[in-house]
């Protein structure tokens, strides 16, 4: 049976909500990390609508986090695909991260077959019963899955006079590195370019693994690897490149970092590394989401 959605709380009192529909608030957006803070002195800061929506796909619906600026659209699309934990308020704050700089954000909650909305915290322990549900919620999903329901993202979106369902970018972390990068290749005439941050199972000897993905699409692909990770080892990484040769897409390896490195709230944090990450995927979309 389907869990109901958790309570979508304004993050601050300034926050206005328009409507009791799914619910629709105007977001003021101003970073919590002072050390962000002081990186981010030029950037303006803007005024941003926040939605969360109950989406129909072929198999139910899902749970999806949308916001962009209030002003200024229709926004490009970029299809946020959520890590393995799941949904969370610190996926939600890296999408209106995102938004911020002109783009209409969709974060679709992927584990709603399975009736999860959000996991909570998860232990670490590979052993623990939490981090074994995650595995399992993680493994029964797959690219055609996943493929379908950006199928019924990008309809959704085409809806909304906000969004500009014409052009597409495409970003996924851990697990959904791989979703990223074959939104690229299933929808080659929409999504101009695609992200994998630490992706996993990005060489395989199936035909949709994303290191052959540059022979199917014409979108700019990047991959942004950790130095230490278990679940894309050097070998792995050296094979996404070679697949990569040739084009203009990239592979970096990013020094001193573990699986993880881009999110604020895990012990593995590297925020040197976090604010690379967020300065080439922002350099990504401003040359191909235009």
């Amino acid at each position: 049976m389907a869990m109901p959605a958790p309570s979508f709380k304004p993050r601050d009192p300034r926050q206005l909500a328009l409507s009791c529909s799914g619910f629709l608030a105007i977001v003021f957006s101003a970073p919590k990390d002072p050390q962000t803070h002081k990186s981010k002195q030029a950037r303006k800061e803007t005024h941003m609508i926040d939605s969360q929506v109950d989406i129909e796909t072929r198999d139910g619906k899902t749970t999806t986090f949308i916001t962009h600026p209030e002003r200024g659209g229709p926004f490009p699309v970029v299809i946020f695909y959520m890590d393995a934990p799941g949904i969370r308020e610190e996926l939600r704050d890296m999408a209106r991260r995102l938004g911020t700089s002109g783009y209409y954000v969709m974060l679709p909650n992927l584990y709603y077959r399975a009736g999860v909305t959000e996991l909570g915290p998860v232990n670490p322990d590979p052993e623990s019963p939490e981090r074994k549900r995650m595995f399992a919620l993680m493994n029964a999903i797959d690219i055609p899955l996943v493929m379908e329901d950006t199928r019924a993202l990008l309809a959704y979106a085409e809806a909304d006079k906000a969004a500009n369902t014409r052009i597409v970018g495409a970003l996924g972390y851990c697990m959904s590195g791989r979703y990223a990068v074959n939104a690229a290749t299933h929808f080659a005439d929409r999504v101009k370019a695609a992200a994998s941050i630490y992706g996993t199972r990005l060489a395989t000897e199936q035909p949709d693994s994303p290191h052959l993905a540059a022979r199917k699409t014409a979108a700019e692909l990047y991959f942004a690897c950790a130095e230490t990770d278990i679940y894309a080892p050097a070998e792995i990484i050296e094979k996404v490149r070679e697949g990569m040769k040739g084009t203009k897409n990239e592979v970096e390896l990013y020094p001193g970092t573990h699986h993880g490195f881009a999110f604020p709230r895990r012990p593995v944090y590297h925020r040197d590394a976090a604010e690379r990450h967020w300065e080439r995927l922002l350099a990504l979309y401003r040359r191909n989401l235009c």
